[in-house]
């Protein structure tokens, strides 16, 4: 098949462009960017438009099946990379829970590649394409930042810097200070990207790291905030899940890819009860009923 000579950045993008292109590359195996490894180019084949698949058009993938077959292919990738478990777990706030989310678990190139994809996906899907910088805090949220910046410029051909913070400041160097990457300035527009809170703990610590950086009052603006997994519970004092809490609290909208709902529906209600059994689902449902968050 003949190559595309035109250089990935400089296609444009999907939202512009929509017209398969030649494949350039070797063929990605295509179900909702699950990749092949033999090449690092996306496949611009006229035969990758498959309904519920993913479609590489115009220099990016274009995903054109439902959000609930997006969010079924998410919740299965947590559970392979085994970053959503279920079984006995005790939180750091001293809650016995029957799951536990962690983004540490994903640790090859290939994870960190879809991770970021589905991040940049959320993202775009929920805030728009107006976005400056994406702030990871530490530290969990640096590689966060990273992998998702380098995705959303392969999917929308957009550059958008990523900045994080330093638990410990350094006072040495070129980059001393308190923040990795990107320095934001006034009239940045931020997006934080986090793996997932339960207390909104994480936010109180780097709002106002973030409006430091601010030269006048209301210079920089938060976006919103973006996390792998809702668990729709309780936020302490409060009724409402800490995602609600953070957008009372501090006035922007705070989202996930997907909630504890959707992997209960992908997993047991439309699933085959491998992962989230009998008993497991009754543990969730005493879990929740203790714990769960008002909707």
């Amino acid at each position: 098949m003949k190559k595309n000579t035109v250089p990935v950045e400089k296609r444009p993008s999907p939202l512009r462009q929509r017209n398969p292109l030649p494949c350039i590359a070797a063929h990605y195996k295509c179900g909702a960017v699950r990749f092949s490894t033999s090449t690092q180019f996306p496949c611009f084949s006229p035969s990758c438009s498959k309904e519920g698949r993913c479609v590489a058009q115009g220099g990016a993938f274009w995903y054109t099946g439902s959000m609930e077959q997006y969010k079924k292919e998410f919740i299965d990738f947590m559970v392979s990379c085994q970053v959503l478990k279920f079984g006995s777990f005790t939180l750091k706030s001293g809650r016995q829970s029957p799951f536990f989310m962690n983004a540490g678990g994903y640790v090859t190139g290939g994870q960190l590649s879809r991770l970021g994809t589905y991040y940049a996906q959320a993202i775009h899907a929920n805030f728009g394409d107006d976005i400056d910088v994406f702030f990871g805090p530490a530290y969990k949220g640096i590689p966060l930042a990273v992998v998702t910046a380098v995705a959303y410029s392969t999917l929308y051909g957009k550059e958008i810097k990523y900045c994080c913070d330093r638990k410990e400041e350094k006072d040495h160097g070129a980059d001393k200070g308190a923040i990795l990457g990107y320095k934001i300035k006034d009239g940045d527009r931020v997006v934080i990207i986090e793996d997932v809170t339960t207390s909104g703990k994480s936010i109180a610590e780097v709002y106002p790291k973030i409006k430091a950086m601010e030269t006048s009052p209301g210079g920089i603006h938060i976006v919103g905030e973006i996390v792998s997994l809702n668990r729709q519970e309780r936020a302490p004092d409060s009724t409402k899940s800490a995602l609600s809490v953070i957008e009372e609290t501090y006035g922007f909208p705070a989202r996930a890819i997907v909630d504890m709902d959707d992997v209960v529906q992908a997993l047991y209600t439309g699933g085959d009860r491998s992962v989230i059994t009998d008993e497991i689902k009754s543990r969730l449902d005493a879990y929740y009923k203790e714990w769960g968050c008002e909707k």
